[in-house]
């Protein structure tokens, strides 16, 4: 996000899909299932067992690589 909020029209709409897409303590529901019975589609099934298997191992690989940086980086500071 720009410090001077020149793009903040763009940010607008990942605001409103956010605010659409909780579901709230009160009524249970999404304010998109509210108004239209369904819920909201992102375009990709995060429950499928196997992309969520192939994520996490990328997230693991990732976190590694990170650690081994910041042991490096201390080392180095030392």
């Amino acid at each position: 996000m720009d410090h001077r909020q020149k793009d903040l029209s763009e940010w607008l709409v990942l605001a409103e899909f956010v605010i659409n897409n909780k579901v709230h303590l009160t009524t249970k529901v999404s304010p998109f299932m509210v108004n239209y019975e369904r819920e909201l589609r992102m375009g990709i099934n995060i429950r499928r067992k196997r992309k969520m298997e192939k994520t996490m191992e990328f997230a693991e690989k990732i976190q590694e690589k990170v650690g081994a940086a910041l042991k490096r980086t201390q080392e180095e500071i030392k």
